[in-house]
C-alpha cells in the first residue's frame, strides 16, 4: 500500500489579485486592438519586416498608441508581482497585509493603465507608477522575510 501524502491547504488570498491583473492585461489588449486594427487602414500604415516599429507607427497619432504602450508596460514590472505573489502563496506566507498590498498594487496598476491610455498625464502616471513600485516593494520585503529568515 502506497503512503498517503497530506498537504496543508494553501491560503490563496494572493491568487485573486494575480488573476485580476492578468484579466486586466487582456482588457488592455482588447483596447489596444480596438485602436490598432482600424488605424492600420485609416492611416495607411505600411507593414514591412524592413521597417522598425517606430517607422510603422509614425503615421498614427501618439494618443492612439497609448493603449499599446500600456499593454507593453503590463508585461514589465507586473511580472515581478506575479512571481512574488505566487512565491508567497507557495511558501504559505500570506496574511491580510500581504493581500491588502497585492490588491492595492493591482488597483494602482489599473488606474495607471487608465491614465496612460486616455490622458497620459506624465506626472500622474509617474506618481501611480511610484506608488505601485512601493506597494510591490513592500510585498516583496514581506516575502523575503519568510523566504530568507
Amino acid at each position: 500500500m502506497a503512503p498517503t501524502l497530506e498537504y496543508a491547504p494553501l491560503n490563496t488570498a494572493l491568487v485573486s489579485p494575480v488573476i485580476a491583473l492578468a484579466l486586466w492585461t487582456f482588457f488592455m489588449e482588447l483596447w489596444m486592438y480596438s485602436y490598432r486594427i482600424p488605424d492600420l487602414e485609416k492611416y495607411k500604415v505600411k507593414i514591412s519586416p524592413n521597417m522598425t516599429k517606430d517607422d510603422m507607427n509614425r503615421p498614427i497619432p501618439r494618443s492612439r498608441q497609448w493603449p499599446a504602450d500600456n499593454f507593453n508596460h503590463l508585461h514589465e514590472q507586473p511580472t515581478v508581482f506575479y512571481a512574488v505573489a505566487l512565491g508567497m502563496t507557495f511558501l504559505q506566507a500570506v496574511d491580510g497585509t500581504s493581500a491588502a498590498l497585492a490588491w492595492a498594487y493591482v488597483g494602482a496598476r489599473v488606474v495607471h493603465s487608465l491614465v496612460q491610455a486616455s490622458t497620459n498625464v506624465i506626472m500622474t502616471r509617474f506618481s501611480l507608477f511610484a506608488l505601485s513600485s512601493l506597494l510591490l516593494f513592500g510585498l516583496t520585503l514581506k516575502g523575503a522575510f519568510v523566504a530568507f529568515l
